[in-house]
């Protein structure tokens, strides 16, 4: 029985996750794909090396927000593969917001930056709570 109410919190929070735009379903299911028995828990260190990723990208970018005058090259640079990174577990509203950065970058809009970057964060957060909160059932679901 415990298993069953596992499962359904888990088909919850994963279509959830698709249905308010958090995550692209189809990179995402690309991901689930890749997961075997040789390699379980391959989406969750996937998702952890990108938040180890962002957490640095993260550190750069508030540390050449801090530089005047801004090297607004250097800032798309990092948004760059900060989107990148985004991308590849399906992350679109960090992505979406990353864009909205690169755009304030090209535009040399230094406020517009600044508020690009407190919503990609914002966006960042929002994602990680979620999806730590799924894989931790998805790990007691395999316990």
């Amino acid at each position: 029985m415990e298993q069953n109410h596992l499962k359904k919190q888990i088909n919850s929070i994963r279509t959830s996750l698709f249905a308010q735009g958090y995550l692209d379903k189809v990179q995402f299911t690309q991901l689930e794909e890749l997961q075997d028995d040789a390699n379980p828990n391959f989406v969750q260190e996937v998702v952890t090396l990108f938040y180890s990723d962002s957490k640095r990208l993260i550190g750069n970018v508030e540390s050449a927000l801090h530089n005047h005058p801004l090297d607004f090259g250097k800032l798309d640079d990092y948004m760059h593969q900060f989107k990148g990174s985004s991308s590849s577990i399906g992350a679109i509203k960090v992505k979406d917001e990353c864009t909205k950065f690169q755009e304030c970058c090209k535009a040399r809009n230094g406020e517009g930056c600044i508020r690009a970057f407190d919503q990609v964060k914002q966006e960042h957060a929002i994602l990680k709570g979620k999806l730590e909160t799924y894989f931790q059932i998805l790990r007691q679901q395999q316990a």
